[in-house]
């Protein structure tokens, strides 16, 4: 359905990217979010390109212009759809779908596809996948694994930007209750209940 010279052009930028934001991240985040559209009867020719470029422009998580991010790449990802010929009557919607897939930037969606769109994103930030998406930038973001004197803590203030752990707390375990679709909600409380086990059972490992 996407012009292949727009996947040529596109494809090295996201393999130079880390693992959490590589083109294996792309490519999850185009099939969940066209599962969900296939579900929601949204339009692909909004759900597909907007999932494809939402990370075109990737500012780290602990940059002060992290907020702006979803708007560099939705700019630049209307440049390319125009350079690479797509209908041009589908580019408000996707620009909009790409604004709001941000987490950061706490909006919700405005469309049944833009709700496709940012539950894909956040469904690839939980599960077995969303343990090794949370490792990986973390590493990148030099935070250590946990606190080794109070590892899930019962008697601190969290910081998950120190420690990688905090971070289920402050962020991953509550991402369910953002879902906008069904079968994207139905999915995150499958992916967040494995979240939990994991947890479990490296609590029984640290103590």
């Amino acid at each position: 359905m996407l012009p292949q010279s727009l996947i040529e052009e596109i494809r090295p930028y996201y393999e130079a990217q880390d693992p959490g934001h590589d083109w294996a991240h792309i490519q999850r985040v185009v099939a969940s979010a066209t599962h969900l559209a296939e579900k929601e009867s949204a339009l692909l020719q909004i759900v597909i390109p907007a999932a494809l470029l939402h990370d075109i422009v990737n500012v780290p998580k602990n940059h002060p212009e992290r907020v702006r991010a979803s708007t560099l790449a939705a700019d630049k990802a209307l440049k390319l759809l125009e350079k690479h010929g797509w209908d041009s009557q589908y580019y408000p919607q996707i620009h909009q779908a790409i604004i709001e897939h941000s987490f950061s930037r706490g909006l919700a969606p405005t469309s049944i596809e833009s709700a496709c769109v940012q539950d894909a994103d956040r469904l690839d930030a939980l599960g077995a996948i969303g343990v090794l998406r949370c490792t990986a930038v973390n590493v990148e973001m030099n935070a250590k694994f946990y606190d080794p004197e109070d590892p899930f803590a019962e008697n601190r203030e969290l910081n998950d930007k120190k420690w990688m752990l905090d971070h289920y707390e402050v962020k991953l375990l509550k991402l369910q209750e953002t879902f906008a679709t069904k079968e994207g909600r139905l999915e995150a409380q499958r992916r967040t209940e494995f979240m939990r086990t994991f947890l479990k059972q490296l609590k029984t490992e640290l103590y």
